[in-house]
Formats: structure tokens, sequence, C-alpha cells
């Protein structure tokens, strides 16, 4: 890292120009980026669900509707005369739009299925010859066009269905990331210039923000060329990006104001910052990619866009603070302080003066109260978890407000079936004989809470077959498979879906079958995330082990950060449920639909990201503690300094964090907004109860056990470990100080090992 200062200080200029090529480059190329991103990503690819929908689509042209029209008339029925005359009138108006095909109306069939329970609403389903981004982006043209009263008629038309919920959630989402900027950036500037003290210091984060969102966008718009993105990951980006930029910033430009005040060479400065703060700053991106890689296990490509978009801004961010950042520096030298607005902040205090190390003190003299005090109150805080009630993401992400979610509430209160979202079953290899089919379908049609089931030999009902086969039964059927349609009246995502699911797979067939639709689709997605979710955990815990020893040399240490870090989320688990499951608190957090579920991926995700976001703090935190600790071997004035130290850029660059997530509470998606409260949530408690209370206390009551490791493991560590001297450019040697026997606060003994 030294090395790389240097480098870096004798080419500030050529560094600087590359940078702003790179870019504009980056800006240019990355701008088509929103064009390819995907809505979906909930489902799992490899389950039967997903085969199912493959072979509905391929075989049977039979997927889903894409758009569902729903015509409402003001207390008439919808078979008054005028209302079917205006309904068949429309219903030829959609089926001549272009793109549209398998248009299927109650006003032209009179399917009693089409039509809703009080006689006051129908539907008109169709599809979309396009697929992915240009189905959504036709749903939407549909829906602009035809959403709303019918002039003279008695009809008003709501359009609802998969592409249109889709197209909806990408056009809010877009919205509100400029929103969410709107609101951040200018309260982030504001809150840098105190925390920064000067114009010109404050200005540092954008330098790398800029970078590393720019250039993460064109990360992901390549990534888009070999897989699906999530839309919803964009989020992170900006957010991530910022936020990592605050965070590194200030510790490498505090690191070199304090350098400056040591040396009157402000290339020097540059190259001791660049060594011991950048290193810190690598380290610390190692750990959060390492964090958020953990999703790419994961199938769904929801989850595994958060992964790709996580680590491009993180390695990113990391790139930009320990080469543009410092090229900067060694350019500005010591106009760094220009336009001073707080003296306070650019000056550097003595060590045992500050608050931080008093607030030390008081915690290490009493830390059981800390540490028994603020475990109880995080248990307390995540207790709400325990009433978790999982779900899947549908059209209620949307604020009650959007049309389309308003439509989408009518198909789900107003009709008796879930008509446009059957359970499927498909036989693709063979093709039964009509009796045993015939008998399938009357088995089916007794589970619990199906109305209907739709087949090639007809339609059952309570084991019954109600009414006579028709031509309209053959597309249940190709010459060597067919599929039966079952529909229920059973919310998708619930216990009772998921039941009957079971039960529809445990149901006897003729030969063999594949299960589909969104309740069985959700099914698979649940099963696959718990069946990966002790690898994720394993991918963080071990590789957060690892690397905690490599930079530590102990072994207890690493510990103390998982079980402390994981610890602090439970505050961010708890308000998930009581805020957004429950419905609390919405006239703080703004309004949003209460299902009284919750997204699957959602606690996945938000562990992940805030998990990092802790590991990064904890990383500032230890990196002082232990270059204290290797010079003096006393545990306990190590932490105190090390806390004096680092102690108000964790909570400055955590409450500026912060505010950049809480932008997102704005969000009319109510998965960005939880996304927004409970990482802001998490990081604030960290940084304050975990970070400034239970991490001293914990080492308090250690004392130099924080620092041991058995014999093999310290020699390793003599081998490979990761190290640094304050003094980046001193060609003098220092011995490791290791823990004495007794553990003793204060007591060391010195190791062979010498830091390099």
């Amino acid at each position: 890292m030294d090395r790389l200062g240097a480098f870096i200080v004798a080419r500030r200029r050529r560094v600087l120009a590359l940078s702003v090529l790179a870019v504009i480059a980056a800006a240019v190329v990355g701008s088509g980026l929103f064009g390819r991103l995907q809505s979906g990503g909930f489902d799992d690819p490899g389950s039967d669900s997903a085969r199912a929908a493959t072979l509905l689509a391929e075989r049977f042209d039979a997927a889903p509707a894409d758009v569902v029209v729903v015509v409402s008339t003001s207390g008439t029925s919808v078979d008054d005369p005028a209302t079917l005359t205006a309904g068949t009138a429309l219903t030829a108006r959609l089926t001549a739009e272009p793109g549209v095909k398998n248009v299927t109306s109650y006003f032209t069939t009179r399917s009693p299925a089409l039509r809703g329970t009080a006689g006051t609403d129908a539907l008109i389903s169709m599809d979309l010859n396009a697929e992915g981004d240009a189905a959504q982006t036709r749903a939407s043209e549909i829906a602009a066009a035809y959403a709303g009263p019918v002039a003279g008629t008695p009809i008003t038309v709501g359009v609802a269905g998969a592409a249109t919920v889709f197209a909806e959630v990408g056009d809010t989402i877009k919205k509100d990331l400029a929103k969410a900027e709107s609101l951040a950036i200018p309260i982030t500037m504001l809150l840098l210039l105190l925390v920064f003290g000067t114009m010109v210091a404050a200005g540092m984060p954008l330098v790398i923000a800029i970078v590393a969102v720019m250039v993460s966008f064109l990360a992901l718009y390549v990534t888009t060329l070999v897989t699906d993105v999530s839309i919803f990951s964009v989020n992170l980006v900006t957010s991530l990006g910022l936020g990592l930029a605050i965070d590194y910033s200030l510790l490498i430009v505090s690191r070199y104001r304090e350098e400056l005040a040591r040396t009157s060479d402000t290339d020097t400065a540059v190259r001791r910052a660049v060594a011991t703060a950048g290193r810190t700053v690598v380290f610390s991106g190692v750990t959060v990619a390492i964090a958020l890689s953990a999703m790419l296990v994961f199938p769904q490509y929801f989850l595994r866009s958060f992964a790709y978009a996580g680590i491009a801004t993180t390695a990113l961010a990391v790139l930009a603070a320990v080469v543009v950042l410092p090229a900067v520096l060694a350019v500005l030298g010591r106009r760094i302080d220009k336009g001073r607005i707080l003296k306070s902040t650019t000056r550097v205090t003595d060590d045992k003066s500050g608050s931080w190390y008093r607030l030390s003190g008081v915690v290490m003299r009493r830390p059981w109260l800390f540490i028994v005090g603020g475990t109880t109150v995080l248990v307390m805080l995540g207790l709400p978890f325990a009433r978790v009630n999982f779900g899947q993401t549908d059209d209620r992400v949307l604020p009650a407000s959007s049309a389309v979610a308003q439509a989408s509430q009518t198909l789900r209160t107003a009709f008796d079936s879930r008509e446009t979202t059957p359970i499927t079953v498909v036989l693709p290899d063979s093709r039964p004989t009509d009796a045993s089919l015939a008998s399938y379908a009357k088995t089916l049609s007794t589970l619990p809470d199906v109305v209907r089931v739709d087949s090639s030999v007809g339609s059952f009902s309570a084991a019954r077959q109600v009414g006579p086969v028709t031509p309209a039964n053959a597309r249940f059927a190709d010459s060597s498979g067919t599929y039966l349609s079952v529909v229920a009246d059973v919310e998708p995502y619930s216990s009772t879906g998921k039941d009957l699911v079971a039960e529809v797979r445990g149901t006897a067939a003729p030969s063999a079958v594949v299960v589909g639709g969104i309740t069985a689709s959700f099914v698979d997605s649940q099963n696959a995330m718990g069946q990966r979710l002790p690898w994720a955990i394993g991918i963080i815990a071990i590789a957060t082990f690892v690397l905690l020893f490599l930079f530590t040399g102990s072994v207890i240490l690493p510990i103390k950060a998982l079980v402390l870090n994981t610890l602090s989320l439970t505050a961010m688990f708890g308000a998930m449920v009581w805020i957004f499951q429950e419905g609390h608190l919405q006239w703080l957090v703004g309004d949003f639909q209460v299902t009284g579920m919750m997204d699957t991926a959602m606690p996945i995700l938000m562990f992940c990201i805030a998990f990092g976001l802790s590991m990064d703090y904890e990383v500032f935190l230890l990196s002082r503690i232990k270059e204290e600790y290797d010079k003096s071997g006393d545990n306990t004035e190590a932490v105190r300094i090390g806390l004096q130290r680092t102690g108000r850029l964790i909570t400055s660059a955590a409450a500026l964090l912060a505010i950049v997530f809480l932008a997102f509470a704005t969000s009319g998606v109510t998965i960005i907004k939880m996304m927004g409260v409970g990482i802001a949530l998490a990081v604030l408690v960290d940084a304050t109860v975990v970070r400034a209370l239970m991490v001293p206390a914990f080492m308090r009551i250690a004392g130099d056990f924080n620092w041991w490791a058995p014999a093999p493991l310290r020699r390793l560590h003599n081998r490979i470990g990761l190290r640094e001297t304050p003094d980046a450019d001193s060609s003098s040697v220092r011995p490791t100080p290791q823990p004495a026997a007794d553990s003793g606060v204060g007591s060391t003994t010195p190791s062979a090992s010498v830091v390099q």
C-alpha cells in the first residue's frame, strides 16, 4: 500500500485524467442500463413450477395472462344491455390492438367464471406477443390508453395482470430513485460540511461516489448482456455507493489530516494515509463484498442482482478511495482545509482528552452492565420477528393509490375464485385416456378450496362435471400431453395456498405431473431459499472469520465480531415485522399496503447488506485498536485510544449513511421503503449500541485474551497474516505483542515476528 501511495503521488495528474475519462465513458455506455433491467426474479428458475411455466408457454401457449382488464359498473349489473354493449365494444377494441392475442372476455363468452360475485364486475384477459421488458412497455401503454371511465358508457376500466404490475413497479422505482436522490443529496451535503469542517473536504465523498456509481452502472449494463438483472438492485448502487464513499473518504481524509499534523510534507502524508487508512479501506471492502456475495448462492435473480450490484459498487468505491482520492489529496495538499466551516472538525485532538476516550472509560469500568444491558435491549427489539409470516412480492408492493393496485385488489375481492392465477398441473410425457383423466380431474376438484378444474375432457367441480365439453377445451391438450387448470379460492401466498399445492402434488395421477402456477412458484422459491440459506450463512461466517484472523491474529475477535454484528441486526428484523408486516408507524415511514406477510427474500437481502456494513465499521475500529495494541501491548488503553480515533468517524459515517437509506422510505414500492428504513436502523444501532458500548465492554472483559490464538494458528499468522506499521515510510521494525498466559490486562509476550 505504501508503494501504491508513492505511485499515485508521483503520477497524480495522470491518475485524475484517466479517472475522468473512465467516468465519462461509463456514463455514456451505462446510460442504457434502465432499458435492460427486469422487474421479476422472485422465482427459482430450476424448480418444477418453472418447468411447468415453460411447458405451458412453449407447448400449449398457455402462459398466465399478461394483461387483465377489470370492467366495473356503478351499481348496475354487467348483464345490463348498455353495459353488455359497452363491454363488447371494448373487447373488440382490445382485440384489434397491435401485439395482443388470446383475448377472453365475459362479454363474448358470458362465462360465469369471468363475472364478479356481486354482478357489477367482469373480466377481459389477454396475452401479448412480446416478452420481458417489451411486454411490460406494451402493457403500460394499454393501461394508459384504457384505464378509467369510458365516456358515454356506464363502465369504468381497470388494468391489472403480471406485465402491467411489473411495468408499474419499474416506473415507480425510477421516479422514486430521482426523488430519493433529490432529498438525500442536499441534506447529506449540509451534514458533510459539518462533519468534514471545510467545503473542499466535504466534496471528497462526491468524488468517490461519482466514480463508484457511474462505473457500477456500466458494470451492471455489461452484466445484463449475459443474465437478468433486477431493477430493484439499482437502489443499492446509489445508496451503497454514496454510503461507502462517505465512510472511506472520512477515514482517509481524517488520517491524512493526522499525518499532516506530524509532517510538513504533503506527499508523505498522502503515502501514509494510503498505507494505513487505505489498507483498512481495502480490507473493509473485501468484508462487505463477501457478505454481499453470499446472495449468489440463491437461484432467484432478484437476490443475485443485489450481489452483482453490491460487489461492483463496493469494489469501485474501494478503488476510488485508494487511487482517485489520494491523487486528489496530492493535488490539493493543504488546500483540503480551504473554505473552513468548523475549526473543531479539522483539529487533531489529543487522544486522552476526547469525549470518546472518556466514554470508553465509563464503559470499561462497568463492562458487564453494558454487555447485559445492550444484549437485553437488542433482543427485546428483535422479538417481533418471532411473529414473521413469509409471503412473496405481488401487486400490493405498490401504493394503494396506484390504479394498477386498485384493479388488482378488485380481482382479489370481487371474484369468488382466482381465475387469473390457477394452479396448473402438466402431464407432459403422456396423454391419458379420457376416462382416467376425467377421474383425476374429479379427484382434484374435491380438494379443499378448489372451485373448479378445467381439462380437455371438461370442467369439474366437487367431483361432478360442470357443463358440456366444448371446442375451447381442446386447448388443454397437444399430441403428446395435456394439462389441467385448478382454480381455487385461496390467497396464493398463504399457508393455505401452500397446503393446497402439497395436496395437488400428492394426489395420484395417471402419469408423471409437473405442478406450476404462482402458488407453486412461491412454494418452490421458499424451499430453494431455505435449502441454500445455510450455505450463505456459512460463506459469510467462515470468510469473515478467516479475514479477521488474518487481520488481527486472534480467534477471539472474529467470533466476537460475528456474534455482536449479528446481534446488532435484531432491531432491524423486529422493525421489519412490527412496521411493515403489522402496519405500525405508517404516519412516520409513509403509507403502504399492509398484507400481514413479509417477502421471504427481504430478510436475506437485508441481512447481507446490513452485516456487510456492520463489518465495515468493525474493521474501522479494530484497525486502530490493533495499531495501538501493536505499539503498546496494553489492551485497555488500545481500545480507548482506538475508540477515540474512530468513534466520531464511525458515528458520523453511520448518521450520513442512515440519511442516504432513509431517503428510500419515500418510495412508493414497499420493499424499497422497507430496505431503506431497516438498513438505516441497523446502521445506527450498530454504530451506537454495539460499536460504542458493547465492543469496548467485551474487549475489557476479555483483556489480552482478545488477541489469543492456538500456537499453530499463531505461527500461521506470523507467516501469512496482514500487518502494517503506523508510519508507512519507516524502516524500523517492532515486535508484535502476544497475550500472556494469564491474560492480564497490559501484559504481553513479544513474538519473534516483525511488523513490515
